[in-house]
């Protein structure tokens, strides 16, 4: 039921395999016609030997005679070497061209749809296990087209045109060579579920070492300032000790599958040997020795073929099970749907309502709880709540990072599905307290690939106030290291409030956005704040009261439930749980 089960789910991993061929069809059937002229040299010329032996040496050496034939053979076999390798070097060039040009098309299908998958599922999968379905996944692939598929074209050929021409010239001899198939069938048969298991273990190893260097990097500080190095350390040493373990599980079986194929080989033309002089002798039928050269050689080509099938078989489960992630990540049915209808494009005026929200991250572990509420389109609104209460929850579905499982999300009165993704993101600008910064210039993190005139950018660097450093590294063509590692915590937030500010937001959403930003800098960032939230909606987070205090109305969440709203001056006259979280400072710095 397994091998069944396995070969259903190959086939239904190498049609779409196939499918990534058809802009390079012609090509590949180039390939092909290529390498039946390598293949055509291949079998001509043990035959050309043949016929110089017994038609031309032997009669030579016997009675004497003009050696002229013999040259034109000499020359001959040269002509079919020469041709059979310039068709090997076409077909080579050709097909490592098809092979990049159809992995660059995964890799840029594979990017595509990562970045418009769900939050949700991208969590739940890893920075790791992406990662290697991009690179490692996507490499073994060009072993399934390179090595296999003309490879596969090239090797069955060569055995079918051997078999023709060894039953051609003795067909006796020929099935004496054959005896020896059923043993490496059998070879083949016992190696290839081992195989294929331990590729699926060492995929898995990969993906969890991959995943543990890109978590070990991102939180390279953490690892330092709580001395945890020898404990990451070991922890790669055992997963380093498993994939080596299982490696050499893989070496072990591909070692053992070659010296005895060439044992076997070896076997094949002792035979052949002895039952040519049997034959001989016996008087069924002599054998010439141009035939016993020519049949030792189609032996021992027949023999390379099959060894490279076999050895194929390794590449061939590699590559379906990169090929079967890779499929399952692209087919996984969690990118972000665009309506069925052309996406609703329009300025957005800035009305956000929360209509009976519920939201979990994980089955029914409820981060919100029946949520409701309205900004009207100019409001500064603000929530606040302990760590954990849903806070950065609700600005993450108001850019439709997630969706909610129940209720409903609506901009302008339209439900959030319905818009175009890219028209709401245009509008909508998000400063968050953890700023990722590419590497590249200044100019390039604030534009981010919109089209924003440097004069935009420059007014944008002022009104935040980040020209206090940026003008400092030479204005705004500084370069910037990966991460914005050469910048301050507090320069990455200026930077990522010009960001927000030169793309003129409808609604403007900062989390704990002055957290890292001093008391002195954070009063000339309120500056610049009430300068772009005027006429624009605004959504605070935070736990500073200047932030907060001038909002038109404050809502506190506890455990996922709004239990209280108003503005300042009301909700500390309730001297309820905001008049807690002030007088406490238990609204401190978090992200959910």
């Amino acid at each position: 039921m397994k091998s069944k089960s396995n070969k259903a789910k190959n086939g239904h991993v190498i049609l779409p395999l196939l499918g990534l061929m058809r802009p390079y069809v012609w090509q590949l059937v180039l390939c092909i016609v290529l390498v039946l002229a390598f293949n055509g040299s291949d079998l001509i010329k043990p035959l050309i030997m043949e016929i110089a032996v017994d038609d031309y040496i032997r009669p030579l050496a016997a009675e004497g005679g003009s050696a002229a034939p013999l040259l034109w053979m000499g020359i001959a076999y040269f002509l079919v070497v020469v041709a059979g390798s310039a068709a090997s070097i076409m077909q080579a060039r050709l097909l490592a061209r098809v092979c990049q040009s159809i992995l660059h098309d995964v890799r840029l299908k594979l990017f595509d749809h990562i970045h418009r998958m769900k939050l949700t599922d991208l969590d739940r999968m890893g920075s790791g296990r992406l990662l290697t379905r991009a690179t490692n996944d996507v490499e073994s692939l060009n072993e399934f087209y390179n090595d296999v598929l003309v490879g596969l074209f090239r090797d069955v050929f060569l055995l079918i045109g051997i078999v023709i021409m060894m039953l051609t010239m003795n067909w006796r001899l020929a099935l004496v060579g054959f005896t020896a198939v059923p043993l490496i069938m059998a070879i083949t048969f016992l190696c290839r579920k081992a195989l294929h298991n331990n590729f699926v273990r060492m995929k898995a190893l990969i993906s969890k070492i991959n995943g543990f260097f890109a978590e070990s990097l991102s939180g390279i500080r953490v690892i330092q300032a709580f001395g945890r190095e020898k404990e990451k350390f070991d922890q790669l040493h055992d997963l380093n000790l498993q994939y080596r373990k299982t490696t050499m599980t893989q070496v072990g079986i591909n070692s053992f599958m070659r010296p005895v194929m060439e044992v076997i080989n070896a076997l094949a033309i002792v035979l052949i040997l002895i039952f040519g002089w049997k034959m001989a002798g016996q008087d069924i039928g002599a054998v010439e020795v141009g035939v016993l050269f020519a049949f030792t050689t189609y032996i021992k080509q027949f023999f390379d073929p099959i060894n490279d099938l076999a050895e194929k078989y390794n590449s061939v489960q590699s590559a379906l099970v990169s090929a079967d992630r890779i499929f399952s990540l692209l087919n996984d049915g969690c990118v972000l749907e665009e309506p069925d209808a052309p996406g609703h494009e329009a300025a957005i005026q800035g009305r956000v309502e929360f209509r009976n929200v519920w939201f979990a991250y994980k089955d029914e572990e409820w981060v919100l709880r029946d949520v409701s509420f309205t900004a009207e389109p100019g409001e500064k609104i603000a929530f606040v709540g302990a760590t954990g209460a849903g806070k950065t929850t609700i600005i993450n579905l108001v850019s439709r990072f997630y969706e909610p499982q129940r209720g409903e999300i609506l901009i302008d009165g339209v439900p959030l599905q319905e818009w175009k993704l890219s028209s709401l993101r245009s509008q909508i600008a998000v400063v968050l307290q953890d700023v990722f910064l590419f590497a590249g210039s200044i100019a390039d993190n604030i534009r981010v690939h919109a089209d924003i005139t440097d004069e935009e950018i420059d007014r944008a660097i002022r009104l935040s106030h980040a020209d206090m450093f940026v003008d400092r590294l030479g204005g705004m063509h500084a370069a910037v290291a990966e991460r914005g590692a050469t910048f301050s915590t507090g320069e990455r937030q200026l930077l990522s409030f010009a960001r927000a500010i030169a793309h003129r937001p409808s609604i403007l959403v900062l989390d704990e956005a002055t957290a890292n930003i001093d008391s002195h800098t954070e009063e000339l960032v309120q500056q610049s704040i009430a300068s772009i939230s005027e006429g624009r909606t605004a959504i605070f987070i935070a736990h500073r009261l200047s932030t907060i205090r001038d909002c038109d109305c404050i809502y506190v969440l506890e455990r996922g439930e709004l239990i209280e709203s108003g503005s300042h001056d009301e909700l500390m006259a309730k001297n309820g749980a905001y008049a807690l979280l002030i007088a406490g400072g238990e609204n401190a710095e978090e992200k959910q």
